[in-house]
């Protein structure tokens, strides 16, 4: 992705119980956006999280 090329990404994840929330926050920019889902599956928060940050960036 070109935006996370030009800045960098910033991932932090957390974990409350069951679950996993990942924020992503484009350096550039400031733009964060989260994704929550299972914790037994970081990998997939972390993808869906990056996700949502390119569309934000898209727009």
């Amino acid at each position: 992705m070109t935006g996370e090329d030009e800045g960098g990404v910033i991932l932090e994840l957390t974990r409350n119980g069951a679950w996993l929330k990942c924020s992503a926050v484009h350096v550039a920019t400031g733009r964060e956006v989260s994704a929550v889902g299972p914790a037994n599956d970081p990998r997939g928060v972390e993808r869906v999280a990056l996700a949502k940050l390119r569309r934000a960036l898209e727009r």
